[in-house]
């Protein structure tokens, strides 16, 4: 009879691990199931986050751009006024010389003329 009570006890025991077991199995294959949603909302808000960032980075490429082509335009504005004042400055200085060299050229001439 002990062994029989004894049998029962150790049935009861072994049965109550099993449940244990199945149920801690349960909760495994639901953990699975939660960490598996939780990689796919994971890689998906990743990917959301990318295409944002992506976007953000090449708005500020394109404004570093426009921002470089910009001052590069204004010094390119400024390089060619300046070389436009000079330009003006020496075809000044060349007209004057052309017209104190025309006079002489002319009195040079008239006193070849008049030369006895």
């Amino acid at each position: 009879m002990k062994e029989a009570a004894q049998a029962t006890v150790a049935d009861s025991k072994v049965s109550k691990i099993i449940k244990s077991l199945s149920e801690l199995e349960n909760h495994i294959d639901s953990l699975n199931e939660k960490v598996a949603d939780i990689k796919k909302t994971l890689a998906s808000k990743t990917q959301t986050e990318l295409e944002s960032l992506k976007t953000q980075v090449t708005q500020m490429a394109i404004k570093e751009a426009e921002s470089i082509i910009s001052e590069t335009k204004a010094k390119a504005e400024q390089q060619s006024k300046k070389i436009a004042a000079e330009g003006e400055a020496k075809l000044a200085k060349l007209k004057a010389t052309v017209e104190s060299k025309s006079n002489e050229a002319v009195d040079s001439v008239v006193s070849t003329i008049l030369k006895p």
